[in-house]
């Protein structure tokens, strides 16, 4: 919880009243590795903050097959659709890679603290930028990137995930194959 409040405080003021209002909604909870936090075509009903852990976000293809979308690390908010009121059911899937644990908020807790707290929807549009643009900057490279270059990519820019993460769902991530990014990583050391 304490680290959902830091983190919190480096976007925005909140007096002690307030902490105690964001804490007394607040539920801390444990995915252990394989559990899902969301499914795709199952209604989200919760808003979360990951305090420990690795979350992948992954979808199917017309073949089946699982395509990792991206990874989810520590100190990052799982918001669901753009309103608190807003009904949202996910085409994606989320799984925790490792055993995870996170602050959550039901939909009608977050959208109470939205409605008390003057300033928290700007705390948190500041806090979904932040997380929007490391998105962006983490993906837009991939393109133009051949594998080996994608991967060098992906380890400066995950340095934490490098060894937490299966070396398939990086493959997945990075758009090569297993085998590919096992002959890229043999190729750089």
């Amino acid at each position: 919880m304490e680290k959902f409040i830091e983190f919190v405080l480096q976007f925005g003021n909140l007096n002690q009243q307030q902490i105690d209002l964001i804490k007394s909604k607040a539920t801390e909870i444990t995915l252990h590795k394989d559990d899902y936090y969301w499914e795709a075509g199952k209604t989200v009903k919760q808003v979360g903050f990951l305090t420990d852990g690795v979350i992948r976000v992954f979808y199917y293809n017309n073949k089946g097959e699982e395509i990792t979308r991206y990874f989810i690390d520590e100190n990052h908010l799982i918001l669901s659709g753009n309103t608190a009121d807003e009904v949202y059911t996910p085409s994606e899937y989320l799984s925790a890679i490792t055993d995870c644990s996170l602050v959550v908020f039901t939909k009608q807790d977050w959208k109470e603290i939205l409605e008390t707290i003057i300033g928290w929807d700007n705390v948190i549009q500041k806090i979904v930028t932040k997380h929007h643009s490391e998105k962006i900057s983490r993906r837009s490279e991939l393109i133009a990137q051949d594998g080996t270059e994608r991967y060098l990519d992906f380890i400066q820019k995950f340095p934490t995930l490098v060894n937490r993460v299966p070396l398939s769902y990086i493959a997945s991530y990075l758009g090569v194959t297993q085998s590919s990014l096992s002959r890229i990583r043999k190729n750089i050391r």
